[in-house]
């Protein structure tokens, strides 16, 4: 389970001040997908990055499976499966090779991490596992990350946009083993601007707008409480605005 309590988060512009994260507090429960949601600018990725400990919340805290993210950084990081939304990949290394290196730096041994490989390889369809990774089309890089934020088999995940550059047949397995991991009981935080993938796939949504939870609720919750069948329209009423919603 993922607890957010209070996050708030400055930064320092020429402006002034940008208030990006305002009172964020929500939960991630395990054996559920919780959809993250929010327009260009929000907050949402803000606070994805404090979740995952890349950055520090000025208040706040945020505890992974009990363990607070800033007090045991260490113990949290190892309970993660983390997707940002940066794709890096070690352009040198081939596939294989990225994959291997952070199944090492999660103390994982050689057989381990070639059963995990392999099982994540089927998975995602990743048919250039020895190939240098520089020269990966958009779609590729993905798939490379995906499979190194998962090969040490995380309670808790976190995936910004997973689907971005993928083609739809990876995209399906994808969904499908988002699903597993729910039903083998993992906590699993799903952030997508794809309004048929958050339908699909979450049990609940926390959408976040000008840096603050405007709704917290099921799917089928947050279409009643806008008044509309349509989950697109139930979130562009919730947060005032149709901006973000073609990034």
């Amino acid at each position: 389970m993922i607890e957010v309590d209070n996050l708030h988060k400055t930064f320092r512009s020429k402006t002034g001040p940008v208030h990006a994260v305002r009172g964020v507090s929500f939960q991630a429960r395990d054996g559920e997908i919780t959809g993250l949601l929010g327009p260009n600018g929000a907050g949402k990725t803000t606070t994805l990055r404090i979740l995952y400990t890349l950055m520090s919340a000025d208040q706040g805290h945020v505890k992974v499976d009990g363990f607070d993210s800033q007090r045991d950084a260490t113990v949290v990081r190892r309970r993660l499966g983390v997707l940002p939304d940066a794709r890096a990949v070690y352009k040198r290394l081939t596939a294989r090779e990225n994959i291997r290196y952070f199944g090492r730096l999660h103390g994982l041994d050689d057989a381990t991490i070639d059963q995990r490989i392999e099982r994540l390889v089927q998975t995602l369809g990743i048919d250039f596992l020895d190939r240098r990774t520089e020269g990966f089309s958009q779609g590729q890089r993905t798939k490379t990350a995906i499979a190194r934020a998962l090969v040490h088999d995380p309670k808790n995940v976190i995936l910004d946009e997973p689907t971005n550059g993928l083609d739809v047949m990876t995209t399906r397995s994808l969904r499908g083993f988002l699903q597993k991991l729910r039903a083998d009981g993992n906590c699993v935080i799903f952030s997508s601007h794809i309004m048929q993938e958050v339908a699909a796939l979450c049990d609940r949504i926390v959408v976040i707008a000008h840096g603050r939870v405007v709704a917290n609720a099921t799917p089928d919750e947050l279409r009643a409480q806008a008044g509309s069948d349509n989950l697109e329209e139930a979130f562009v009423k919730v947060i005032g605005s149709a901006e973000g919603l073609a990034a």
